[in-house]
């Protein structure tokens, strides 16, 4: 019998990878990864970890009683990982020292790669285990290679945050959720009686919860006033620091009377939104909507998931998580791979991923954005 260790987040996706996997047979054992507050964090406050949890809206707490919970439902032995310090390092200084230098990065990409694909992983591979699994929306198709597909339900498709993964990682990788719809999920948990099965999803930044980044990014980056220019240079605008704006974002700063007098003699209401950001001179850069837009950007290194061959004069590309599968080419060159969109769109940020295709739905890889 196959062993499997599960990734029990504490929410419904996880809850019913790990039904599905005691279903088929397998010795499954629950694992709930702590991350997030680690001890450290907390005494830099000069709080007790109850009083930290309250203050910070933390669910650390609550999200491990619901994956125990889940354990005792099933029936399947319950372990918890503390991986809160390694993840700190690795994943939150990652945010924050982005962040600060201007870029727009990906913590779930980062969390993913080292987090659940690396430690929890390399933890499972160690204690005997032939596998982890997650809740991840995603299909892993082994034969004599692996290649990571778009899932079923494409609106949940989760494939955009796993592309820096190996052959190694997915050979021993499982996701049962492939195959289904979150419609599905959710009724499978109903139907087994699971206490998470109306639970919402978590939404805001990997195990951290349900936080606003600019919140988040407040706790190390302090406020910066400065200026706001148009793409023709002109002062219309203040902000609050570079590092609390992301590319593409709509609005978030103040706009001068000067400026709004312009527009109001025009008899329009400006929607600005932000292309480029001066973490140096701290200066935010933004533009109406038909002046917002780019196609090009190039990408450094690049991580090829399988052994399929990319077709550089039809690629097939995703910049954020959720968003439009775009057409593409591109040319690899010693410094990465310059990338030429079908058409013009908002939010090309430094710093973020852009995760390729094909046509098949296949995973190719990715890499960030320079």
């Amino acid at each position: 019998m196959k062993k499997v260790a599960v990734g029990i987040s504490g929410g419904v996706d996880s809850a019913v990878a790990a039904l599905l996997l005691k279903e088929q047979g397998y010795d499954v054992v629950a694992v709930h990864l702590y991350c997030w507050p680690p001890k450290s964090e907390i005494e830099k406050d000069g709080l007790t970890r109850e009083e930290w949890i309250k203050k910070n809206g933390c669910r650390a707490d609550e999200d491990r009683t619901f994956a125990l919970k889940t354990a005792l439902e099933l029936e399947i032995p319950f372990t918890v990982l503390d991986f809160s310090e390694e993840y700190n390092q690795k994943v939150i200084t990652y945010f924050y020292d982005e962040y600060e230098a201007g870029r727009t990065p990906n913590p779930d990409v980062m969390c993913n790669s080292e987090i659940k694909f690396g430690l929890f992983l390399n933890w499972a591979l160690e204690n005997g285990f032939d596998y982890i699994a997650t809740g991840h929306y995603a299909k892993n198709v082994c034969n004599e290679s692996c290649k990571l597909m778009i899932p079923t339900d494409k609106h949940k498709d989760q494939t955009y945050f796993l592309w820096k993964l190996t052959q190694k990682e997915l050979a021993h990788t499982l996701f049962p959720l492939g195959e289904y719809s979150k419609n599905e999920v959710r009724e499978m948990a109903e139907k087994a009686n699971l206490s998470v099965a109306k639970r919402k999803d978590s939404q805001g930044i990997c195990f951290v919860g349900n936080v606003e980044a600019r919140e988040f990014l407040a706790r190390r980056l302090k406020e910066n006033p400065g200026k706001v220019l148009d793409i023709h240079g002109e002062e219309i605008g203040k902000h609050d620091g570079v590092w609390f704006y992301t590319i593409g974002q709509r609005g978030g700063w103040e706009i001068l009377p000067s400026a709004q007098r312009k527009f109001a003699g025009k008899g329009v209401t400006p929607v600005f939104y932000v292309v480029s950001k001066d973490a140096k001179k701290n200066i935010l850069t933004v533009a109406l909507e038909n002046e917002a837009g780019g196609d090009q950007f190039q990408v450094g290194e690049i991580n090829r998931i399988s052994k399929t061959k990319w077709n550089l004069d039809h690629l097939i590309v995703r910049i954020r998580h959720g968003g439009e599968l775009i057409g593409a080419r591109g040319m690899e060159t010693e410094e990465g791979l310059p990338v030429i969109l079908d058409k013009s769109i908002r939010g090309i940020a430094s710093g973020q991923s852009a995760v390729f295709y094909s046509e098949e739905g296949e995973c190719l890889g990715g890499g960030v954005i320079d």
